[in-house]
């Protein structure tokens, strides 16, 4: 694997993403919601793509391990906080979905600093998780873009992004558990 190779394509990509960042939240302040819906669909798109790219021409970096779910959870927890504060989704959920991450973060710190290292390894509920996530955050988005009538299909998406978002904490958490307690 190439170390930190910040000039490849894929790398490249994935700050843009994160460039994206801030302008999709200022949109969604701004109330303008088919431009941050597109922005927002760039951004998804962008993030299938540098995965692809690092795949299939071997450009995966060391870098592009932490960068590319640095941009993803820049873009989530900023995109559920900013939907929360402008009262377009539950802030519990926003809570719950950036309480997650402080977590599993917090967990990998500590067991840096007790040098009892974990690899970054995305489970795969939290694959999961992180589509749900995503696709909801588009469905919210294009719900204020397009004035589309929020349905019981809303509040099912709402609890099935809460649900994941438990039970991928879980995960990490029993996994992170175990590590700590070898």
């Amino acid at each position: 694997m190439k170390f930190f190779k910040i000039g490849s394509l894929p790398n490249l990509i994935s700050l843009g993403r994160l460039i994206l960042v801030p302008a999709i939240i200022s949109l969604i302040a701004a109330h303008r919601w088919k431009e941050a819906f597109i922005c927002f669909i760039i951004a998804g798109a962008s993030d299938a793509l540098d995965g692809w790219i690092a795949k299939t021409f071997d450009l995966r970096t060391q870098l592009g391990a932490y960068l590319d779910p640095l941009a993803d959870k820049a873009l989530i927890v900023s995109i559920y906080v900013a939907l929360a504060i402008i009262d377009v989704i539950p802030a519990t959920i926003a809570i719950l979905v950036v309480a997650r991450d402080v977590m599993i973060v917090g967990a990998f710190i500590v067991s840096r600093l007790l040098d009892k290292r974990l690899e970054v390894r995305p489970l795969l509920i939290s694959k999961l998780n992180t589509l749900v996530q995503i696709l909801f955050a588009a469905l919210v988005l294009s719900i204020e873009a397009f004035g589309v009538h929020k349905g019981a299909w809303f509040d099912v998406s709402l609890y099935a992004v809460a649900a994941l978002a438990l039970a991928s904490l879980g995960a990490y958490l029993s996994q992170w558990i175990r590590h700590m307690s070898a």
